[in-house]
């Protein structure tokens, strides 16, 4: 059941972007009086169609193949490799007759569409539900590659070279996309400054959870299911030591406690500035059945007036940030390469439960990350026909058709490079 919710989350999230994208290439085709032959959502490869009603000029459907969509518009040079159409004179209607600065736009369409998608859908979500975080106020527990990178459980970061990180949960993220240099950090009173080893870089990218919370084990409640109703427990005690290992943060206690399921462990409690001694049971599970105190979640409200400026400043600095990304991805030495996913990761992005704010939330990313992707001057991609278009502007000479024909297969290889790389990490990830 959770399979073919989340399947079917990652079909209306491809329908829903792939329609905004290729919608806006055909308004700005049809606005200049371009014909549009085909619109489809999906592929149809091979000729087969799943839906097809032909309205006017444009033939209308969907395709079997959910690899995305494409608007065919007459005239132009595109994946569907047609050179019949260019052993004919070029004819008004056609993308090729029209003036550099449309053809631009024409192209540009779908990208423009899918940045106001994502923006519509940031200042709806801050507007609705505004915004959850954790400020960087809060010491480090670092796993064994923050170590090896000169972090300490207890830092408490600072800066990363110039920039001063706000949000706790970010910080493995912009340490990688920044490919950081140096991290001043607080190790008790003193000022520390570490310098980051970039080889690591990678294992950053592809190594999750390397900064949580160094989170002191102070008890919030105790379950009426728990094995210690009636220890003497209160709301506000703090667990210091577990069977004589010292455990200043719950990471450390729950180390032990998993070492020993179904015991009776001594362990040392703080209340009040004073020290008691405590016998407590550890369930089959290695848990004492109580609730520890969370760290504190910060929220943050919207006005209508106020979302649409922060929905902008968000979609800004979610593009920016997959800009680093890529250049994580196009750096072989980072190794980030190997996080590139297909639809199978994508699937796993997606909650379990049908959630409207993880989706339109994961739904925003999607459209940043394909509007991004399609900037790229890759000849396959918009990006490379808006850069044909922008030489032509500037230079005042149009590419020839053979060579926008050569091009486009050269791009089209590239692509399907990439759909191996990132087929092959989802199945490598798969059978590990």
């Amino acid at each position: 059941m959770i399979v073919l919710l989340k399947t079917l989350q990652v079909i209306l999230a491809l329908s829903v972007l792939i329609l905004i994208h290729e919608a806006g290439h055909f308004f700005w085709a049809r606005l200049f009086h371009i014909r549009v032959d085909k619109f489809f959502l999906f592929f149809d490869a091979g000729g087969v169609k799943l839906f097809s009603k032909k309205i006017g000029d444009t033939e209308y459907g969907i395709g079997w193949l959910p690899l995305g969509g494409y608007c065919k518009i007459a005239g132009m040079v595109d994946e569907s490799m047609d050179t019949d159409q260019l052993k004919k004179d070029p004819q008004p209607w056609e993308f090729r007759s029209k003036p550099a600065w449309q053809r631009l736009l024409v192209m540009s369409g779908g990208v423009i569409n899918n940045f106001i998608l994502a923006i519509v859908l940031f200042c709806a979500i801050l507007g609705i539900w505004g915004d959850n975080y954790i400020p960087n106020n809060s010491p480090v527990y670092v796993n064994e590659l923050g170590e090896e990178l000169g972090f300490r459980t207890g830092d408490r970061i600072l800066k990363m070279d110039d920039y001063v990180p706000d949000d706790f949960l970010n910080l493995q993220a912009d340490l990688a996309r920044r490919q950081v240099q140096q991290v001043q950090v607080l190790r008790g009173t003193d000022i520390l400054t570490l310098y980051m080893d970039q080889s690591l870089m990678g294992a950053v990218v592809n190594t999750p959870g390397m900064f949580d919370i160094a989170l002191p084990f102070v008890i919030d409640s105790v379950m009426r299911t728990s094995p210690n109703v009636g220890s003497g427990l209160v709301r506000g005690d703090r667990i210091v030591e577990v069977a004589g290992v010292p455990s200043p943060y719950l990471q450390d206690a729950q180390k032990v406690l998993r070492a020993h399921p179904g015991e009776q462990l001594p362990v040392t409690v703080v209340r009040a500035g004073d020290s008691l001694a405590m016998t407590l049971q550890v369930d089959s599970l290695g848990m004492l059945g109580v609730y520890p105190r969370n760290i504190a979640v910060e929220h943050r409200s919207y006005t209508v007036a106020s979302c649409i400026p922060a929905g902008c400043a968000l979609a800004w600095d979610t593009v920016t940030g997959y800009l680093r990304d890529l250049r994580l991805v196009a750096t072989p030495s980072t190794g980030a390469y190997k996080s590139v996913g297909s639809f199978v990761a994508i699937g796993q992005v997606f909650p379990s439960t049908w959630n409207w704010h993880q989706f339109l939330y994961i739904l925003a990313l999607l459209s940043i990350m394909l509007g991004v992707m399609n900037l790229l001057p890759i000849p396959a991609l918009d990006g490379g026909h808006i850069v044909f278009c922008l030489y032509e502007m500037i230079t005042g000479k149009k590419p020839s058709d053979r060579f926008l024909m050569v091009a486009q297969l050269i791009g089209m290889a590239l692509l399907l490079l990439l759909m191996f790389l990132a087929f092959g990490n989802d199945i490598a990830r798969l059978i590990r």
